[in-house]
């Protein structure tokens, strides 16, 4: 399976977004992919890059709307998923979620994923939290969903591992080069593919890519700024995988479950009393 990570720019105009991601969109269905993925905030903008305009709530929400909805008419036309990030209005007054939308081949909003783990800053003045983690199976792959800061959470990784994930789909609005390291290191201890999507702005610090379950990096975009897409291929059985998809994935998880040390437990005094030589 051919997926594509986006690296476009985001503004907060829903409008110059949606031209953006349309556009992209495009070119990932001219070269085969059957997924797209893009940043945190790709439709609507994200908070934390321009506080002031979030602060006074001045988000065009029906703008947002009409460009979400063109983009799943898009999906459609082209036989494309697409895994957007964007603000998702609550009603009553209450702060929107920080969200990725899950639009289907078929042009449905089939799944959203809320974030979770949110920043002092979102929490405090942006943001209503999350949940529920977010799973989707896609030709014979599953994905899991996550954002931004929930890299520095390993439980978001394990617990995904556990749900059976192939691939993390991870959106970020971040300028931190950590988040590289951070990224490939999940990649590497839980043999996932992760998918990594930034904004083009932040693309100086980490590009945009695809890092396979060994923990390097597959393919990567630019690094100047620039808009771009890259594109790689789940394939479970590709040579350089071998060991991280069918030796180490498998151990590891007979090792978590921990029965292959009980049944090597002995009842030995030099083993029961640790303060002895």
């Amino acid at each position: 399976m051919t997926i594509a990570t986006a690296q476009p720019p985001v503004t907060c105009d829903p409008a110059a977004n949606g031209t953006a991601i349309r556009t992209l969109m495009r070119q990932a269905h001219e070269r085969g992919a059957a997924l797209v993925h893009f940043p945190e905030g790709a439709l609507s903008g994200y908070a934390g890059q321009a506080k002031q305009h979030f602060s006074a709530w001045n988000v065009d929400w029906t703008l947002v709307r009409q460009e979400l909805d063109a983009t799943r008419v898009l999906a459609a036309k082209l036989g494309l998923w697409v895994i957007v990030g964007s603000n998702h209005r609550l009603s009553d007054g209450h702060r929107p979620h920080n969200s990725l939308y899950v639009i289907s081949h078929r042009g449905d909003i089939v799944d959203r994923y809320d974030k979770r783990y949110l920043s002092h800053t979102e929490i405090t003045d942006f943001y209503t939290p999350g949940f529920t983690p977010t799973t989707l199976d896609i030709g014979g792959y599953r994905f899991g969903l996550s954002l931004c800061i929930e890299i520095n959470f390993p439980e978001v990784f394990l617990d995904y591992l556990h749900r059976g994930v192939d691939c993390v789909l991870f959106s970020t609005f971040s300028h931190d080069p950590i988040f590289d390291v951070i990224a490939r290191g999940h990649a590497a201890t839980t043999n996932q593919w992760i998918s990594v999507s930034v904004p083009a702005q932040c693309s100086t610090a980490m590009p945009a890519g695809i890092i396979g379950p060994h923990g390097a990096w597959l393919t990567q975009c630019t690094s100047d700024g620039n808009t771009d897409l890259t594109f790689a291929t789940l394939d479970r059985n590709a040579p350089e995988l071998r060991i991280a998809l069918h030796a180490a994935r498998p151990w590891r998880a007979t090792a978590r479950d921990g029965s292959i040390y009980q049944q090597r437990r002995v009842n030995d005094p030099g083993s029961r009393d640790r303060t002895v030589w």
